[in-house]
């Protein structure tokens, strides 16, 4: 499998980042600081590397630097397999709620999915610890994020998809008859909803059946995963054509349904992704929090594998405080099979104690406060 990795980090006016350049190397990445120092902010730029609003799902405004005018830019240089590769992504100060630009070796990129041509970038981060307890939207978008890291076309589907549910909302909450509207909107949304269900259903076949290659007692369990959602539960049992006719005529007969409600009641919007620890024949909500994280780690890197096996190259990891939160054995498992995926992967961390196993094998960074310098003695 091929690798990719950054080489050099650039940002402007990026959370409390005035300016900063940093040279980086192949392999780990560890970044430790006291908390507040501005370690996951260097996480979420790397995550602007790729579509999407990066980790935190942050407004732009958000994320340019308090006192400077408003707009932020990061930039990379890549080194991988076809060769060096700079990507740039930023807003300005007037269109920091409008969208960001991304320009690739100094050209203007069509959209932000060009940026999947040269690296894929995969988290975690705390917020996700509880994914299996919380909403389904939260699942759903990180099942997109995974699906996306393989299918670069997933996103455009899913705007469009969201896009044709809007204009579809928008007939229902003013109480429209339009047939011709009604019929025009919700046909895209069964051509794009079933698009995006099929490639759901396939990125859980196939991430089961590399899930079935972890180690039955392995520090990582397997997990059972599934979908659930009217639409997915049609993909495979009948063609394409038939399963958007099949939606579309749902969608038609749930207009008054959906009238009184205020919003689409079905659709790909709808669906779940189920996950059960194996070995224990449990709910993975219903398992402690240890053993929710460890599954969520071995979906991560089974993915990551997976990644590397569909498209060739390997995704960049972000795990943010991932060592915090699991135990000595664990920790060191999970180190092994990072060297063994052989990826660029950035972690953080308070103390560089939690990493020392990696001393020698990893660049060791020390974050304070919009500095970023080696880690003494690391």
């Amino acid at each position: 499998m091929e690798t990719v990795h950054i080489s050099k980090l650039t940002l402007a006016d990026f959370r409390n980042y005035s300016a900063l350049a940093l040279e980086l190397k192949p392999g780990p990445v560890v970044f430790t600081g006291e908390n507040g120092a501005g370690k996951t902010n260097l996480l979420e730029a790397i995550s602007f590397l790729t579509p999407g609003r990066g980790l935190r799902r942050a407004p732009y405004g958000d994320v340019a630097r308090e006192g400077s005018a408003g707009g932020f830019a990061v930039h990379a240089s890549l080194d991988g397999p076809e060769g060096p590769a700079e990507i740039g992504t930023g807003t300005s100060g007037a269109e920091a709620e409008g969208g960001r630009r991304v320009r690739i070796n100094g050209a203007n990129a069509r959209s932000a999915e060009d940026m999947l041509e040269w690296l894929r970038v995969v988290w975690l981060t705390p917020a996700m610890d509880a994914l299996f307890t919380g909403p389904a939207g939260d699942r759903r978008r990180f099942l997109d994020r995974l699906v996306l890291a393989i299918d670069a076309r997933h996103g455009q589907r899913a705007l469009d998809y969201e896009k044709a549910m809007r204009g579809r909302n928008r007939l229902l909450a003013d109480d429209s008859r339009d047939l011709a509207w009604f019929e025009a909107i919700e046909g895209q949304m069964a051509e794009t909803g079933v698009a995006i269900a099929a490639a759901r259903v396939e990125l859980v076949r196939l991430l089961a059946a590399m899930i079935e290659k972890l180690p039955d007692s392995g520090p990582f369990p397997q997990a059972d995963i599934s979908l659930a959602g009217t639409l997915e539960a049609r993909i495979g049992l009948e063609p394409a054509v038939d399963a958007e006719e099949g939606f579309r005529e749902a969608l038609a007969q749930g207009r008054d349904r959906d009238r009184a409600a205020g919003r689409t009641l079905e659709g790909p919007h709808r669906s779940d992704l189920i996950v059960r620890h194996r070995p224990k024949a449990m709910p993975a909500e219903l398992c402690s929090t240890g053993e929710q994280k460890a599954l969520l780690v071995g979906i991560v890197l089974s993915h990551a594998r997976l990644c590397g096996e569909m498209s060739g190259q390997v995704p960049i990891l972000l795990l943010d405080e991932i060592a915090a939160h699991l135990d000595t054995g664990r920790r060191a498992a999970l180190f092994s099979i990072l060297e063994e995926l052989n990826c660029q992967v950035f972690m953080t961390g308070t103390e560089p104690a939690l990493f020392s196993s990696l001393k020698g094998k990893a660049q060791f960074l020390t974050v304070d406060h919009g500095r970023v310098f080696p880690t003494a003695d690391a």
